[in-house]
């Protein structure tokens, strides 16, 4: 076990084989962070003693100007000693369920689209976490990748996760050829989960980013006081990329109080919107923006158009509009 100090702040132990952020997490701490996969840079941490083993070296969220200035991701952190670090903590980022470690099972899967599948598992005791969040999933091998969950909390101890496959992916062609019959979840991570409000909401998917997004409708659906109203915008390259407005209305348990709102970019179809799901968004809205909280999850081209639109040219203020980018 070492010990970790921060600067100016608290404390905290870090276990062998655990990340800085991961275990800073895991003690309460508001340690600064989103994809917790070295993609984003969020989590970049200055280390003033102390060494670390980096599970990425070449992580695109650490530039050269940081690596000569001592900072590392604390993603992808691993102390080899105690180490003293300089960061700024962040309220916001405080866990409200500390994330753990825990075995779970398969349970089940099922095709979403051509290549979106749902995989079921199930670990002893409660599934704890908020709508929206995410898991880290670990093979036997040692493959691990972030997954958003598509459930919502339960007593059951079952997570469901919504994964797209990659062509030539690591982590999916294991699970979609040979899906192990148990894994090791860590979680709950992630800052964009659903949040109490009295205006309706509207939720736009891009490819798997499905998963969060149908999380925050089931969220909305299963609390009697939640009367709030979900418009679901999903977007993919062609027709075959989407579930279907029926699909969506079963699967998230809102009925008629959740309209969707499909959008392709690579094809012409009667009856479906052309175009990038941000643009198909703002010709639906017109003046009425600001009657609305968003919640966004896909890849960061989606996400940085979104942030455009929503925040830099319709003023929205950044607690209406929650981002989860997938990289």
């Amino acid at each position: 076990m070492n010990r970790i100090e921060i600067v100016d702040g608290a404390g905290f132990s870090c276990a062998e084989g655990d990340t800085l952020l991961r275990a800073g997490l895991r003690a309460g701490l508001g340690l600064p962070y989103e994809c917790n996969a070295g993609g984003c840079g969020t989590c970049k941490v200055e280390l003033i003693e102390g060494a670390v083993e980096s599970r990425w070296p070449e992580a695109p969220g650490l530039s050269d100007r940081d690596r000569r200035k001592g900072r590392v991701l604390a993603c992808q952190s691993l102390p080899t000693g105690d180490c003293r670090l300089r960061l700024r903590l962040d309220p916001a980022c405080i866990p409200e369920i500390r994330p753990e470690r825990r075995k779970a099972r398969l349970t089940g899967m099922a095709d979403i689209t051509r290549d979106i599948r749902e995989f079921r598992f199930a670990a002893e005791g409660p599934a704890r976490f908020r709508p929206g969040q995410y898991a880290m999933l670990s093979l036997p091998d040692g493959t691990e990748r972030a997954y958003s969950l598509s459930n919502i909390a339960n007593a059951d101890g079952a997570s469901h996760f919504q994964i797209r496959r990659v062509p030539d992916g690591r982590m999916t062609e294991r699970l979609f050829d040979a899906a192990p019959t148990e894994i090791m979840l860590d979680g709950p991570y992630g800052l964009a989960h659903l949040q109490p409000g009295a205006r309706d909401v509207v939720c736009i998917a891009g490819g798997s980013g499905l998963a969060p997004m149908v999380s925050i409708a089931r969220g909305i659906a299963a609390d009697p006081a939640d009367a709030r109203r979900v418009h679901f915008f999903h977007g993919g390259r062609t027709s075959a990329d989407l579930p279907g407005e029926g699909w969506a209305r079963t699967l998230t348990g809102l009925g008629d109080r959740l309209a969707y709102h499909a959008a392709v970019s690579d094809e012409s179809v009667p009856g479906l919107a052309q175009g990038f799901v941000h643009e198909v968004l703002a010709a639906w809205m017109g003046d009425r923006f600001d009657n609305y909280d968003y919640y966004c999850a896909g890849p960061p081209p989606m996400i940085q158009a979104l942030e455009t639109l929503l925040v830099a040219t319709k003023g929205l203020p950044a607690g209406r509009v929650r981002f989860d980018r997938f990289f």
